[in-house]
């Protein structure tokens, strides 16, 4: 499904925390949301999901606006970070009122996700640990084969383990299904693989949308002699540097051009990419 946001704002009170943010997003790629905690991510995903009505500006999925919906809104799932969001009766009645939910449900792969993730059935959904629930609602999530399927730090509560068959899960049963996938993390290093195009809000306001490839070919590291990597990296950004020795390592941050590179092998020193993470606390760095 095709978001498309214009000029949106959601106010609480005398609180801006969407404020005139323009976006579109292609149907069938998986998308990460990235942003500081108190950045705008949630209210965003409410807002698409229709779970909040915004304040100002249009927002439609497929051409269509969202609020108050049904033949959108059932087509569009937000597992938020408190994992599934039912608390009724036993994991088993959740599924089944997930299922009643929506059309696009798998009952197949719900049960393949269920001992993958080892939950019982039976057992009470208030009873559930942390981890059991936000595994009920990754499975939610995923079965409900959503044409827009968003998880707000839904895999928070898993262990690495349960957290890295959730990744499989997803990858495998996207790329059997494709459809729009959101995932909003602060764990960027964890999952960045995953992503196919990336957007960075911060305060409310959209900082960047772009490729995840694209936004990665920003990040060099540059490592070499000291006295070398000092003069190439003058009137640079960079993002930060370690020693070891005779030897340094410097992050910067901008385009390198083919005479760059090429002064740069010239100089004996080797350039290789660095993480979306190390990007991330640059483009939101700051005090708050």
């Amino acid at each position: 499904m095709r978001v498309d946001a214009h000029d949106l704002v959601l106010r609480y009170g005398d609180v801006t925390a969407l404020d005139r943010m323009s976006f579109s997003l292609e149907p069938g790629k998986i998308y990460g949301l990235l942003g500081r905690n108190g950045s705008g991510k949630t209210s965003l995903l409410s807002v698409l999901a229709a779970f909040r009505k915004h304040s100002e500006g249009t927002v439609r999925v497929d051409g269509a606006p969202v609020f108050e919906n049904r033949d959108v809104t059932r087509r569009v799932s937000l597992i938020r970070d408190t994992g599934e969001t039912v608390d009724i009766s036993s994991a088993e009645d959740a599924l089944e009122f997930a299922k009643w939910l929506r059309p696009d449900w798998d009952a197949a792969l719900a049960a393949s996700l269920m001992d993958t993730f080892a939950i019982n059935p039976k057992k009470e959904v208030s009873g559930m640990s942390k981890g059991q629930r936000s595994a009920l609602g990754v499975i939610v999530g995923l079965a409900g084969r959503a044409p827009l399927t968003m998880f707000d730090e839904s895999y928070l509560g898993m262990d690495a383990p349960a957290r890295h068959a959730f990744y499989d899960a997803l990858l495998a049963d996207y790329m059997a299904h494709p459809r729009t996938i959101i995932l909003s993390t602060h764990l960027i290093e964890e999952v960045s693989s995953l992503f196919e195009e990336v957007l960075i809000i911060d305060r409310g306001r959209l900082l960047v949308q772009e490729e995840a490839e694209t936004l990665l070919s920003r990040g060099t590291s540059v490592t070499g002699p000291i006295l070398q990597v000092d003069a190439f990296t003058e009137g640079m950004t960079v993002l930060g540097a370690r020693e070891l020795g005779p030897t340094k390592s410097a992050m910067v941050y901008g385009h390198l051009d083919d005479v760059r590179r090429k002064r740069a092998v010239e100089s004996g020193l080797d350039l290789g990419p660095i993480a979306m993470q190390d990007l991330f606390v640059h483009l939101t760095g700051g005090p708050r």
